[in-house]
């Protein structure tokens, strides 16, 4: 490798050193980085109190709702004649402790309007668990 001392004519090289600088810089960018508080992002919770008292054990009554393709609808296996008796039993069921669930299983070929109904009576009478079974069979 060669290394230029100085130009022909005897003149002086006058290129800066910006090692020193690089270095500098370097340490102020540490420096920077290190003193920056650590930002945190919380989420508030509002967290239910424990009494030290075990959920209970009590597992609540199923109810099995089928609704045929002709609108038909059977509770627990009894056909029911008409709404006012579904609600009637809806309304039986909503007053229980803990309340039932609903396992609702509309036919494949049943009328969107049909399943609408029940739900709308199971919400009226105020029922709250209420779930679909064996939908597997819609998927196509």
């Amino acid at each position: 490798m060669a290394m230029s001392i100085g130009g022909s004519s005897g003149g002086m090289m006058c290129d800066i050193n910006t090692t020193p600088l690089i270095d500098v810089m370097l340490v102020l960018l540490v420096t920077l980085i290190v003193s920056l508080p650590i930002m945190t992002h919380a989420v508030k919770l509002d967290m239910p109190q424990n009494k030290n008292q075990p959920p209970p054990d009590v597992r609540p009554e199923v109810i099995d709702l089928e609704v045929d393709f002709d609108g038909t609808v059977v509770w627990n296996g009894t056909v029911v004649q008409n709404v006012n008796q579904l609600e009637g039993y809806f309304r039986e069921e909503s007053g229980k402790d803990p309340q039932p669930e609903i396992h609702l299983r509309p036919d494949r070929r049943a009328k969107y309007d049909y399943v609408a109904r029940v739900l709308a009576a199971a919400q009226r009478n105020r029922m709250k668990k209420i779930g679909f079974v064996n939908t597997s069979e819609f998927k196509d």
